[in-house]
């Protein structure tokens, strides 16, 4: 299938033209045309997945094809960093038509509020905001969402994860009940589902695979105590000077900065990004990453989702997430548009139950690359049965615990 089967306006084609985009994905191929025949939808597609334009596409059609100088779209993000990138495709499939957006988000000086104050105002055909920084606009008494046509709340699970669910229950009210909604996720539990239940009206469900990390990602783990991975980290990133986009995920801002300032000290080209930076500092740090003026990344789960950078080799899981999931989309930076990539886990004795969750989500075992860890039952010997994957949720000190429950069932 082509994007010239959609049908989407010419202003549209020029821009994907002009963006070297071919062949739509298939969230885009199942996502598009129900949009565009007007149905609410509820999407279930990780990142990587193309799930951006498959919502942006049909939309900028509509906008193109009849025109609002009111508020005609609100697009609801979890982050700062998710609503620059959502702005940053829109602002290249709409280039060649008359359509503005404005990105409205905290962390930025007064003058960008006065900005957001003013297209607010006027009237930006399409608004992508998080919640707190809309709702601070909304409180203020200027904005205006009678004409609005689409609502658009983009990684819907990481915003009910973040507690977002009242702030936007809290800007829903305030919308035309007429208008068509779409709510994306990377994945669908219940709580998501009742949520959308809420917002959708008779939606199309287009559910794209999950939980599988791309085949071309080679994937490893270390049995590493924690004193061991700075050591390991340098050993590591020194024998793989050729790789050009290097991103470390830890699991708190302080670990993050000290593992950053670790690597700093050893002499390689390392910066942090936390919640902690200023909106300008992350901006200039992710400009300097994605442009290739920075080889390498220590981030939080912030960068695991809805950040789109191209070419990244080797993603490094300096400690183990606790949801599956997380892991899924943290290596999911890497391997992407069919390229190969590189996924290192740093797994410590307490990591193993959820080294363990992760193989069972993912269908199959994390190669060991250092099979003489002090804890050799990381081994495959030692895993788990797999033939009851229910003991992969309890460790060894819970083994009693384990037996009791299964004698009771």
């Amino acid at each position: 299938m082509k994007f010239t089967d959609f049908n989407l306006h010419p202003s549209l084609m020029d821009g994907l033209n002009a963006m070297s985009f071919k062949e739509p994905t298939p969230i885009q191929t199942q996502t598009i045309p129900l949009i565009m025949d007007g149905h609410d939808v509820l999407g279930c597609a990780q990142t990587g997945t193309g799930k951006t334009a498959a919502f942006l596409l049909p939309i900028l059609h509509s906008l193109t094809v009849n025109p609002s100088e009111k508020i005609a779209t609100l697009i609801i993000v979890p982050t700062r960093e998710l609503a620059v990138q959502i702005d940053q495709q829109l602002e290249g499939f709409s280039y060649f038509t008359p359509i503005s957006a404005i990105a409205v988000y905290g962390g930025r000086d007064g003058q960008s509020l006065d900005l957001e104050k003013k297209a607010l105002k006027g009237g930006a055909p399409i608004v992508v905001a998080t919640p707190g920084r809309l709702i601070a606009h909304i409180d203020m008494g200027y904005v205006n969402f009678d004409s609005l046509r689409y609502l658009v709340l983009d990684e819907a699970d990481r915003m009910l994860d973040m507690g977002f669910a009242p702030d936007i229950m809290k800007i829903v009210n305030m919308l035309p009940k007429k208008r068509q909604t779409l709510l994306f996720s990377a994945t669908m539990p219940a709580p998501i589902r009742k949520f959308s239940q809420q917002l959708l009206n008779k939606p199309k469900e287009v559910s794209i695979s999950i939980s599988k990390p791309a085949e071309k990602i080679v994937q490893s783990m270390y049995g590493v105590e924690d004193e061991q991975k700075p050591a390991l980290a340098e050993q590591i990133l020194t024998g793989l000077k050729e790789m050009e986009k290097i991103l470390v995920f830890a699991g708190t801002k302080i670990k993050v900065r000290q593992v950053s300032d670790r690597l700093l000290k050893a002499g390689f080209d390392v910066a942090a990004i936390h919640s902690d930076l200023d909106q300008a500092e992350r901006e200039d740090r992710l400009s300097a990453f994605r442009n290739g003026k920075l080889k390498i990344v220590v981030a939080t789960d912030v960068l695991s989702r809805g950040i789109d950078i191209k070419g990244i080799d080797l993603v490094i899981n300096y400690d183990v997430p606790g949801d599956p999931e997380d892991y899924v989309h943290r290596i999911g930076r890497t391997g992407r548009a069919e390229a190969e990539g590189m996924a290192i886990t740093f797994v410590n004795y307490r990591d193993r139950p959820k080294i363990y969750a992760i193989e069972k989500m993912m269908g199959r075992e994390i190669p060991i690359a250092n099979k003489g860890a002090s804890f050799a039952n990381l081994s495959s010997d030692n895993r788990p049965d797999r033939s009851d994957q229910r003991k992969k949720s309890y460790p060894p000190k819970h083994k009693q615990t384990y037996e009791k429950k299964k004698k009771s069932e």
